[in-house]
């Protein structure tokens, strides 16, 4: 096991390794490709190919042109990492790939979709997010830009202890909003969230989430939770400290007294994030951590790339 692990240390050559699997045998790539696109005349010069000559053209004006083609991205990508307290749940787990807590997910999933928007020569950008937006890269498709990316998310991996970690909250919406309106229309906007928010914030998400759509970009929501201890509570039958992790509030209680209404809630919270969803026809993955990354990415990559 440990030299499994030890392998997918550089996210460089997880992302190859991974994409080499999950991609072998699809007859259609999982994302959209790229085209090449007539940008101008310049005169044939005499033993070149003729392969470009612009006929019609010639037959107009009696002179022979050749098109010049530039290549251009047909997807713009932008990832959003939510990097709250909260997603560094749970904290002995962070940049365990065998066993991530919500970041680490996070992380190696954004690391897998650039190798595949790399491959075809797609562009890309990074932003991460907690109580605003923390940082935004520039979309391009450069391989010095993937290796940038790849030195932002490595340096996620690490863990964070005290003061790194306090009070560091989430405004989700607003963070939807500035890149609903910064990004080329017509994006590709893939986010990892836990979607952690007070009550009082749960509408101006998803308001955010259908500005996204009405702004025509096409958005990939990946909901991130630990199914067993954060939806279920299954602490067992002794007391316990909770302690927010955004918040750092402290609350003793014995969990089985308060399990059936918590499930319930929780449940109900995490329906209700996948049914607006759905209604903002937006691709929903439901992300339960403890299921590990292979058993949950390799499915919907599989699944996406039938539908191209």
């Amino acid at each position: 096991m440990f030299e499994e692990i030890e392998k997918y240390k550089r996210l460089d050559f997880f992302a190859r390794q991974v994409v080499e699997g999950f991609i072998t045998g699809l007859h259609k790539s999982p994302f959209h490709g790229f085209s090449v696109e007539f940008a101008e005349h310049r005169l044939y010069n005499a033993g070149e190919s003729t392969r470009n000559i612009d006929w019609k053209l010639y037959g107009r004006t009696d002179k022979l042109f050749v098109k010049r083609y530039e290549e251009e991205t047909n997807l713009r990508c932008q990832i959003l990492i939510d990097q709250s307290s909260s997603m560094f749940f749970p904290l002995e787990r962070q940049g365990d790939y065998a066993q991530p807590n919500k970041l680490t997910f996070a992380v190696y999933g954004a690391a897998l979709i650039v190798e595949l928007l790399m491959r075809q020569r797609d562009a890309f950008g990074l932003t991460l997010f907690s109580e605003g937006i923390d940082m935004m890269t520039e979309v391009r498709s450069s391989v010095v830009h993937q290796k940038y990316v790849y030195g932002l998310l490595e340096q996620m991996l690490k863990p964070m202890k005290g003061e790194e970690l306090k009070k560091r909250g989430s405004n989700i919406a607003e963070t939807l909003h500035l890149v609903a309106e910064k990004l080329h229309r017509r994006s590709m906007v893939v986010i990892f969230t836990d979607a952690f928010v007070h009550p009082e914030q749960r509408e101006p998400l998803f308001d955010a989430l259908r500005h996204l759509r009405h702004n025509k970009h096409e958005v990939l929501l990946f909901h991130t939770y630990e199914q067993d201890k954060e939806i279920d509570l299954d602490f067992g039958n002794k007391p316990y400290y909770f302690i927010d992790m955004e918040s750092d509030r402290r609350i003793k209680v014995f969990p089985h007294e308060i399990a059936d209404r918590y499930r319930e809630e929780m449940s109900r919270d995490v329906a209700e994030v996948k049914r607006r969803a759905m209604q903002y026809r937006i691709d929903y993955v439901a992300v339960d951590i403890g299921k590990g990354f292979q058993q949950v990415m390799e499915p919907y990559i599989l699944k996406r790339g039938r539908h191209y």
